[in-house]
């Protein structure tokens, strides 16, 4: 082998399992060789990493570029601009855009607007009652997964009803395609909402009232329920609530495959932050009391959480600093901010590097179906690749987010930590702490590559489609038992 297009020489190689000095080479795209410097081969660039730590690209699997719909809030150029510059090389984005990505024309503007996308990308298109028959088209015209909005957040997509969440899971189990989960009860936020506008409250601890932990115990709890019934995949977002770890944990137990992601706002800000901050920390679900914060860097330890995200909910200053907290839109930029927190903490040592690898690339390359050719650095994989340097000083600040969006709670935040250089598929994206601004529309999607187990549908027989092929209207398996007498 002779001539590669880049070889990184000196660094640090980090794996779930282990950190080694070695080189790494890499050549259309992938990742070619690991080993001693003195074995790789001759290349065509080289870059020298000593002193520094090679992470598989993180992934980030819950972003929100508003695109199509509102471009002054962020777009695709932006948003992903934003991941290359964190060190995060594929995207999966939410559909709660205008049009909402729930018909196979609305994706289509959205992969259109994702050509413009400096990492790759997937898209998780909507699960709605509107939108059951069209699933499968959805799979494929390029969709990835599915989010289904059991709690109401920006854009005030209808929750689905349950008979519509059972009957989209008894699609997808068969099809293995697993379905991200906004888990909280909207009957019950909605009341609680309409009480306290009533009764004047409009401050911003008025939001987590609106929103108590219990709306999340039981949203997972029936999902979980309808997931395990037909054997659906299912993934938890944005987990914020320590009282709700066990429905999770009873659920893993039985076998149900369900993932879930937390982010680093539900990790380390607290009721305590909202007297500086006010409307800047609105999202949903809310940001909670500290008590939450060890049981879930617990449950990401045990793995009961599986994964970081970052919700990155971007919205315009304007939009978050209104006087009523009901005015102020929910959620605010994260995406380019995930890593060098994650890595303060992990300097703290709250967690190793090791353990950060597992959280951030791993695990939702896993999830997803793309661990292999992504979510690992090792031969024959995408050249994903975030280079860190650990002894990096910094101060976060807003004003210089890749972001449209100018305005984040952790502005003023001291780290520990930061990616340097950001490759996709072998291209730098982000080098020298810079964006590669020519890069843009490097990433693509990674339907391509996706590639989920084996599918373990359960109860099949009960399906609305088996029911309506019956012309009894009863299961066949229990047709077969009355004809031979059997009433058990």
């Amino acid at each position: 082998m002779s001539n590669v297009d880049l070889v990184i020489r000196g660094g640090k190689i980090v794996s779930p399992e282990q950190i080694i000095d070695a080189s790494i080479a890499i050549d259309g795209g992938r990742i070619v060789a690991i080993g001693h410097d003195d074995l790789m081969p001759s290349a065509r660039t080289e870059l020298r990493a000593d002193g520094l730590h090679l992470l598989p690209g993180a992934i980030d699997s819950h972003v929100h570029f508003r695109d199509p719909g509102y471009p002054h809030k962020e777009t695709w150029k932006s948003g992903s601009a934003a991941a290359a510059c964190g060190g995060v090389t594929t995207v999966f984005d939410m559909p709660n855009t205008k049009p909402a990505t729930g018909t196979v024309e609305a994706l289509q503007m959205k992969l259109r607007a994702a050509e413009a996308s400096y990492v790759d990308f997937g898209i998780h298109a909507l699960l709605g009652d509107e939108t059951i028959d069209r699933l499968e088209d959805l799979l494929d015209a390029g969709a990835t997964s599915f989010k289904a909005f059991v709690g109401n957040t920006f854009g005030n997509l209808p929750a689905p009803t349950d008979g519509a969440l059972l009957e989209g899971f008894e699609i997808l189990a068969p099809l293995g395609i697993r379905t991200v989960v906004h888990a909280e009860n909207s009957s019950i936020m909605a009341r609680r909402q309409g009480r306290l506008e009533a009764a004047g409250r409009n401050d911003a601890w008025a939001h987590l009232a609106a929103r108590p932990a219990v709306a999340e115990i039981e949203a997972i709890g029936r999902v979980l329920t309808l997931a395990e019934w037909t054997g659906a995949r299912v993934h938890i977002a944005h987990h914020s609530a320590a009282d709700s770890l066990f429905v999770l944990r009873d659920a893993k137990r039985r076998g149900v495959d369900v993932t879930v992601e937390t982010c680093p706002q539900y990790l380390l800000l607290h009721t305590g932050d909202m007297t500086r901050l006010g409307g800047i920390l609105r999202l949903n679900p809310p940001i909670r009391e500290e008590r939450h914060h060890q049981p879930l860097w617990d449950a990401l330890m045990d793995g009961t959480i599986d994964m970081i995200a970052t919700d990155h909910a971007p919205h315009t200053p304007e939009e978050k600093t209104r006087e009523s907290i009901w005015a102020c839109d929910c959620g605010f930029p994260g995406v380019e901010t995930q890593m060098s927190i994650m890595l303060t903490e992990v300097n703290r040592q709250r967690a190793s590097l090791m353990d950060y690898v597992k959280w951030s690339a791993v695990a939702p390359a896993k999830a997803w179906g793309l661990y292999g050719t992504k979510g690992v650095l090792a031969p024959g994989a995408d050249a994903d690749i975030a280079i860190v340097d650990m002894n990096a000083k910094g101060i976060l600040s807003q004003g210089k987010l890749q972001s449209i969006s100018k305005i984040s709670p952790w502005h003023g935040r001291p780290v520990m930590g930061h990616p340097l250089h950001t490759l996709v598929r072998g291209r730098f994206v982000m080098r020298d702490g810079k964006l590669v601004e020519d890069a843009a529309g490097w990433g693509k999607s990674i339907k391509t590559v996706q590639r989920m187990p084996t599918p373990r549908p359960r109860n099949t027989e009960h399906r609305i489609s088996a029911v309506l092929a019956t012309p009894e209207g009863a299961p066949r398996a229990d047709v077969a038992k009355f004809t031979n007498g059997d009433l058990t």
